[in-house]
């Protein structure tokens, strides 16, 4: 399928140079001489690398079209990762490389979302939180409250995050897996 630059919005995905990139941003600029051309910031989906990139107005580009397919984690084997499809239980091995750096928060049993493209695994989409056991962390000081003083904490995923010094080993927290921060205490 074919698309104009200038039908190119925020969130459409289109194929460039072997790449699948998803519109950042996108402004249709007029000169007072000269042609139209359109501007736009676009994502790689399998580097996730930002680019600038200007069109001309009109110029045809080929859509992509990404799907989204939920699947339960199952465990990690070495450097894989086994994923179940919940329609038809057919298992799947993908690599970190595909995943991205969202693997640190998965959880086995946990649903995700597999973002692919022809049959490619382009990364996944973990729920933006996510409720984990912390496993390490230095004891807290008491009467250290200051609301600025965190410290390192290790996850049951393996992931380290900053917390407040009134989290402790066991304590189970809430993370916001968008930005790899704390949230609250469970």
């Amino acid at each position: 399928m074919v698309i104009s630059s200038n039908d190119l919005r925020p969130g459409v995905t289109v194929r460039v140079d072997h790449d699948i990139l998803s519109v950042v941003e996108s402004m249709h600029v007029k000169p007072g001489k000269g042609a139209a051309f359109v501007r736009t910031k676009l994502k790689s989906l399998k580097t996730g690398n930002t680019i600038e990139k200007t069109f001309r107005a009109g110029e045809r580009l080929d859509d992509a079209v990404i799907e989204k397919k939920e699947m339960q984690y199952l465990f990690k084997a070495g450097e894989s990762f086994t994923l179940m499809d919940n329609e038809s239980y057919e298992q799947f091995e993908v690599t970190s490389e595909q995943i991205g750096s969202k693997y640190k928060y998965l959880k086995e049993q946990m649903n995700v979302l597999i973002i692919y493209c022809d049959g490619q695994i382009l990364g996944i989409e973990v729920p933006n939180f996510v409720e984990l056991k912390i496993t390490e962390t230095p004891p807290g000081v008491r009467g250290d409250t200051a609301a600025s003083n965190n410290k390192p904490a290790t996850l049951e995923t393996g992931a380290v995050i900053s917390v407040p010094f009134f989290v402790n080993t066991g304590d189970t927290v809430r993370v916001d897996t968008r930005n790899d921060s704390y949230l609250d205490r469970v």
